[in-house]
């Protein structure tokens, strides 16, 4: 054991930590309950494609032999949750930690409707020290991103651009800088009256970035909570509380979904309790990790994901 990770002198430790008791790091694992996860995501297969054909004009009650124009949505949605759930599953077994397999949440497939509220895996065991929290934060969103990037490119090169009418009203998705920067590769540089209609695969890969962006958002336990936490424990309460408000503004400004967002976050608790050994550092390499999942949210983040016009 090196000097930095040896425990802190009692009178060494930080007076809100002073006298708190934590669990033992490593407790035993609880048997994993496969039924319920396979359950999940077999209802969240067909949810999503339920969605996925919805989303191309098909009626499931009127023609459900045509239900198979959704599987592409739905393949391409699931892989990116899935890669991005895994991520965190096999680092958080990496670091010896009681974690789940991920849990699946199918949604209603009704119009504008995805067809599921994403997925997630509990983390049963404290986590041992800001090393673990920054990897066990940053590997979902940026395995998630690594899978979104080459499905977006294939996506957008089935996509179909075309001339921008008028007198509709349409939802207009909003484009991060990654998702801009994308597009530029796939399919060049295009005018203001150009738009692009994008192909299922392409329209999964956004949902993909969306989903980044807002696990990366550096509130609470939140992926972005546990990398700002581990790179900024003093500050961590100071950088949610200013998130939380830069929520507000843009909900207000650019898209109200950020409002509920928002109430949510509070809902869901902004403070961050310190890891197991929270005195041992972070190295060089997780620093540099924890700047390049920042960059990944700054690319992956729309202030109007959604505009009508």
């Amino acid at each position: 054991m090196s000097p930095e990770e040896r425990p802190l002198p009692p009178e060494m430790i930080p007076e809100p930590w002073r006298g708190a008791e934590f669990a033992p790091p490593w407790p035993v694992p609880k048997p994993p309950r496969r039924l319920l996860h396979l359950g999940l995501l077999l209802a969240t297969v067909v949810t999503t494609v339920i969605a996925g054909a919805l989303q191309q004009g098909v009626n499931p009650l009127e023609t459900p032999e045509l239900l198979s124009k959704g599987i592409p949505f739905s393949f391409t949605l699931l892989l990116i949750l899935g890669a991005h759930e895994m991520g965190h599953y096999l680092v958080s077994r990496r670091h010896h930690l009681d974690v789940t397999l991920p849990y699946f949440i199918p949604a209603p497939p009704i119009p504008f409707i995805i067809g599921t509220f994403g997925a997630f895996i509990r983390i049963r065991s404290p986590i041992r020290d800001k090393r673990a929290l920054l990897d066990v934060g940053c590997s979902g969103p940026l395995i998630g991103v690594l899978v979104a990037i080459p499905v977006i490119l294939i996506g957008l090169k089935l996509s179909t651009v075309t001339a921008i009418g008028g007198g509709e009203e349409t939802i207009t998705l909003g484009e991060p800088l990654l998702f801009k920067l994308l597009s530029w590769l796939a399919l060049g540089p295009m005018t203001p009256e150009q738009d692009v209609i994008l192909h299922p695969v392409a329209f999964a890969g956004w949902i993909g970035l969306l989903v980044t962006a807002l696990n990366l958002l550096p509130v609470g336990q939140l992926d972005g909570g546990h990398v700002a936490y581990a790179l900024f424990p003093d500050y961590h309460r100071y950088i949610s509380l200013g998130v939380l408000g830069l929520l507000v503004v843009c909900g207000v400004v650019f898209w109200s979904g950020w409002l509920l967002w928002a109430v949510l976050l509070v809902f869901l608790g902004w403070r961050h309790p310190p890891p197991y050994e929270f005195w041992v550092p972070l190295d060089r390499r997780r620093r540099v990790l924890g700047v390049i999942t920042i960059v990944v949210f700054g690319l992956t983040f729309s202030p109007a994901p959604f505009v009508l016009g």
